[in-house]
């Protein structure tokens, strides 16, 4: 139903939208002029273009270093390894609102406020914990005479994360993978509050200011906008489905 109104009222011209009832359809006529509107007026192109580099490389780093830490764990039998886990995932015990004052000051201070850099760190580190649970787990369901038969054939530790793990994990990744880049397309409490400029600001946060008083877009563009942005997550759903869902079926969640 949620959909069906987004599309249904989209599709309608100014007049249309408000002589007629929401759940009427009028047509597509209005559609594509619309999403023309809502891409220009809102600065939704910029938007797109950060918040994609943001969601492929933040999780990519992310996933990285959860494999690594999940690696160190459980392979490498880390001491006090339970504790750096604990560590680790206790980021995700409070919420985000508490630091994000603490957070806008040290951005401003480090010079990271308003800037693609600090956004990918951000953004990384608040999908760092998610990544090293899972990958914790997905390697407890490994052998440890994999790690010992690879080591015995004489090769580093380095090689064995890399050629060994890593490509046992594929489907773990990309399920990790595509929830961040979810979680992150879909931010808009941190790019309203770390960002400014239309260059570094995420989608979300354009399509927030493009139905803001001061954006002025009736209600139409503002839906025909929220209609375009959501189509990414969708389609990377549709093309990694049968990975996500290998990686799902694992157990690790």
């Amino acid at each position: 139903m949620p959909v069906y109104l987004i599309i249904a009222n989209a599709a309608k011209t100014d007049d249309e939208y408000g002589s007629t009832s929401a759940w009427k359809p009028a047509g597509i006529s209005g559609l594509m002029d619309n999403i023309a509107n809502a891409w220009d007026r809102g600065g939704l192109g910029e938007g797109v273009a950060s918040t994609g580099l943001y969601s492929i490389v933040a999780p990519v780093i992310a996933v990285l270093i959860g494999a690594g830490v999940g690696f160190a764990i459980v392979a490498l039998k880390l001491r006090r390894g339970f504790l750096w886990f604990v560590l680790i995932f206790s980021a995700t015990v409070f919420p985000l609102q508490m630091i994000l004052m603490p957070l806008f000051i040290g951005y401003v201070e480090f010079g990271l406020y308003d800037s693609r850099v600090g956004m990918i760190l951000v953004y990384t580190v608040i999908s760092v914990p998610f990544a090293a649970f899972v990958m914790r787990n997905f390697f407890t369901g490994v052998a440890h005479q994999v790690f010992e038969a690879a080591v015995v054939d004489g090769a580093s530790t380095w090689r064995i994360f890399w050629r060994i793990y890593l490509p046992m994990s594929t489907s773990a990744l990309v399920a990790i993978f595509i929830l961040q880049a979810t979680l992150i397309w879909n931010d808009l409490l941190l790019g309203l509050t770390l960002t400014q400029s239309s260059e570094t600001r995420p989608v979300m946060t354009a399509l927030a200011a493009l139905q803001s008083t001061y954006g002025g877009s009736t209600m139409p563009t503002v839906l025909a906008g929220g209609l375009l942005v959501s189509l990414p997550t969708v389609v990377l759903f549709l093309l990694a489905q049968r990975a996500f869902t290998r990686g799902l079926s694992l157990g690790q969640f």
